[in-house]
């Protein structure tokens, strides 16, 4: 990239005939390499700006072939990205919330003939979209059902085509096409998921299905061979050459995917092939999902509440991906909040997620919340992200650790060190809750400061978690912040100050004095 100058790949210069070449043989590395397995003579790859974009490209071109009669179905699992789609399925849609309810579809009503439906179906051009695996917890969905529908379509003399979101399985799994009879009609990719950088995305079409997506209502400069403007004669012919070439919207991201090729050399050197990667990131998530299952308070309480499918195993890669979906209970049963969890995190050098990670059907299903719990969260003020950590005695969001090619033991050690910081190990006895869910005893969050720059105040002071959201301390300036507790929503609170680095100890009854000796 340093040596070479590349120029837009829709004309004819040198610098322009240079980039061309560098976009068409990272388009045929991708496909044909260990990465996917993709025959070039079955499949194209179309470039975009990242998943959501291939997403919406595969939906809109499928609505435009269906000419308003899309209907979709889509598993509750699946990123927002994938949800939003339901919004172009002018025939209706359905959530499918349990993998039953899938397979149970499969095999009854989508193989009923067309024209045997009774209802807005009989005519309807169906979609089915699902993720490869959970963006939330890592579990990992069936990869035989765009084969089955393959078959359904085949029987039943309709249209029937199938989406898969491949963008959190392809980053830590092998995403194998060679079977091109039972692949997914369309995939879609992030490679920054997989490599880090560059920020890209791409649709996988299967070629016989291409046509489906070049009714469309929208074209790009590129994609066309001619245009005429007019209010009487409007009309544009779509390129007719390969297929990535009517579906690449304006100038394609050139420089991005000459890096791709530096990053799939670096990959390749680094980690052989994504069987490796896969191999090396579940061992590391197997051994970090077992030591947090059983981290216990002193009285026998869990720590984590961990989100897991009691279909997937950490032990079987078919089934699990290398991530961990959780929240923290103190020993007596109290929700700790995720915002609090991950600005401590952050302070420790750990990176991680917290909240709805983009994942509503997840969200609600792991944490037991109905659609009316929902709509109340949002009445009460829970927006994406804003802190708002618990509302009516159940969690918001989650906190999620993922592991990946570059992950290591030493991650895993840290992590566990950190979560382990959250352990009561004096708690012997079992208090109960108050119905409001407050804790009855006097058991606190302490957080020990130490001072790093000049605020006037003492190195040594123990403070709880509830002085500093309640009160404002007249040693230092503090600006006001959200709190995660809706209890204390109205109540003057403030935020802790930046000069400090915090170190969390979970105290049990102890005093200020105490606590300040044992350190």
């Amino acid at each position: 990239m340093n040596a070479k100058l590349f120029g837009n790949p829709h004309s004819q210069s040198p610098s322009s005939l240079q980039s061309t070449e560098v976009v068409e043989t990272a388009r045929l590395r991708m496909l044909q390499l260990h990465f996917f397995r993709a025959d070039p003579e079955h499949f194209d790859l179309v470039f975009v700006a990242n998943a959501t974009a291939a997403l919406k490209l595969a939906a809109e071109g499928i609505r435009g072939h269906a000419q308003n009669t899309l209907w979709y179905g889509y598993h509750a699992e699946s990123h927002t990205s994938l949800v939003g789609l339901r919004e172009l399925a002018s025939a209706g849609s359905r959530c499918f919330f349990t993998d039953t309810e899938i397979e149970q579809w499969l095999s009854e009503d989508c193989n009923v003939p067309s024209n045997e439906l009774n209802d807005g179906r009989a005519r309807a051009v169906r979609l089915l979209a699902y993720p490869a695996q959970s963006n939330m917890n890592g579990r990992r969905l069936p990869l035989d059902w765009p084969g089955q529908l393959r078959r359904c379509a085949s029987k039943s003399n309709g249209e029937l085509y199938s989406l898969l979101d491949a963008a959190a399985y392809a980053a830590t799994a092998q995403l194998d096409l060679s079977d091109h009879e039972n692949t997914p009609d369309f995939t879609a990719l992030s490679f920054y998921k997989i490599f880090g950088f560059p920020d890209l995305g791409a649709l996988i079409v299967r070629k016989d299905l291409g046509h489906v997506l070049l009714k469309r209502q929208y074209f790009g400069g590129g994609t066309v061979d001619m245009v005429i403007n007019g209010s009487d004669d409007v009309w544009h012919a779509t390129k007719q050459g390969a297929l990535h070439e009517a579906l690449e919207d304006g100038t394609p991201a050139f420089h991005s995917i000459a890096a791709l090729h530096c990053a799939l050399d670096v990959h390749t050197r680094l980690y052989g092939c994504m069987t490796n990667v896969s191999k090396h990131a579940g061992h590391l998530a197997a051994i970090l999902f077992s030591r947090m299952a059983s981290l216990v308070h002193g009285n026998g309480r869990p720590v984590c509440t961990i989100y897991k499918s009691s279909s997937s195993d950490y032990q079987d890669s078919r089934t699990q991906g290398p991530t961990i979906a959780f929240n923290l209970r103190t020993c007596h049963g109290a929700w700790i909040g995720k915002s609090e969890f991950e600005r401590l995190a952050t302070l420790n050098k750990l990176q991680l997620r917290t909240g709805g990670v983009c994942n509503p059907g997840g969200i609600a299903s792991y944490l037991d919340l109905s659609p009316k719990e929902m709509r109340e969260n949002y009445a009460e003020g829970l927006r994406c992200g804003n802190g708002i950590d618990e509302l009516n005695g159940k969690p918001t969001g989650i906190i999620r650790v993922s592991l990946g090619a570059m992950s290591n033991m030493k991650d895993v050690e840290a992590c566990m060190n950190f979560v382990a910081r959250f352990v009561d190990q004096e708690s012997s006895q079992d208090i109960q809750l108050s119905p409001s869910g407050e804790r009855s005893d006097s058991t606190q969050y302490f957080f020990w400061y130490r001072k790093r720059k000049a605020t006037g105040i003492p190195p040594m002071r123990l403070r709880t978690a509830d002085h500093f959201r309640r009160r404002k301390i007249p040693e230092a300036p503090y600006s006001p912040a959200a709190s995660s507790s809706p209890e204390l929503e109205g109540k003057e609170r403030c935020s802790v100050p930046k000069e400090l680095v915090l170190d969390l100890m979970v105290l049990d009854q102890r005093s200020s004095e105490e606590a300040r000796k044992s350190v």
